[in-house]
């Protein structure tokens, strides 16, 4: 499994150019800190295990 974190700067980047978004240097690097305490808090549930076998979603049906 690949613990390395993203660059969340690059990401920013590629994301604000994408969405026409204008971020100030303060918006930005708290943004990088979120997206890292979401990384942070993913990983344990990241890492379990799961059976190739499981289904990931199930299917609705109307």
């Amino acid at each position: 499994m690949n613990n390395a974190q993203p660059d969340w700067a690059d990401y920013l980047t590629q994301m604000t150019q994408l969405l026409d978004l204008t971020l100030d240097d303060a918006r930005r690097a708290e943004l990088e800190m979120q997206f890292s305490r979401i990384a942070a808090l993913a990983e344990p549930l990241m890492a379990v295990p799961l059976d190739d076998r499981l289904e990931i979603a199930g299917v609705y049906r109307a």
